[in-house]
């Protein structure tokens, strides 16, 4: 794998970082602080640096897939036969229900949370005036986030963002490099430099993504 092919894997990984986080946070209901950013990015750094280097590089990505197919070769004989790769298949089905069912559980959840919240009175149904108080409260959090808010660009990420976070330019993420790519990341989505993203931050953050996303998706499809 070439320098330009790892850090194009590198960029979307580390976005995710951020990604992760911030779904994580939003699952216990909790703004996003930089601890908990740099918390999600210790466990990422040490899977993504997978020979221990202390540097993500070309290397790790090769020791990952040595490591993938010794997992799927599950007899040691150094071939994967048919059976091994479909118990593989059948494995990481598995393993997506299980992940669907916890968001769909999850978003079960945060639903009974939110309109826990909106009935204020906890009579059982959500009246106009509790409604119209919410979006009063929510307008004035908006009022106060504006000061440095980005627009679009607060979860700017793809190859560019790795591209400067190897800052040496030398095909290699230190931890260092890793470090500050994240606190630069956090910064972009605290929109007003308080030290703490919101839940209008998160979804400002989302959003921004996936139209960056969606863009550079239509852009390879255009050429």
């Amino acid at each position: 794998m070439n320098s330009k092919t790892f850090l194009a894997f590198s960029a979307a990984t580390l976005a995710l970082t951020g990604t992760a986080a911030i779904a994580q946070q939003q699952d216990r209901g909790g703004d996003l602080t930089l601890a908990d950013m740099k918390a999600r990015g210790d466990k990422m750094f040490a899977r993504m640096d997978a020979n221990s280097d202390g540097v993500i590089n070309a290397e790790d990505r090769e020791v990952r897939r040595q490591q993938m197919f010794a997992k799927m070769d599950t007899n040691g004989d150094g071939e994967i036969s048919q059976a091994e790769m479909q118990a593989a298949q059948e494995a990481r089905q598995q393993r997506r229900e299980q992940r669907r069912e916890a968001r769909s559980e999850r978003r079960g959840d945060r639903m009974a949370e939110r309109f826990a919240k909106l009935d204020t009175d906890g009579s059982g149904g959500v009246s106009a005036e509790e409604m119209a108080a919410k979006r009063e409260a929510r307008g004035d959090r908006a009022g106060k986030g504006k000061r440095g808010m980005r627009g679009g660009h607060g979860m700017r990420g793809g190859g560019m963002m790795m591209r400067m976070a190897d800052t040496n330019g030398d095909g290699s993420i230190t931890r260092a490099e890793f470090d500050a790519a994240l606190e630069a990341r956090f910064a972009k989505m605290d929109a007003n430099g308080d030290g703490v993203v919101t839940q209008d931050e998160r979804k400002a953050a989302r959003d921004a993504m996936r139209a960056e996303w969606k863009a550079k998706r239509e852009a390879r499809q255009s050429q």
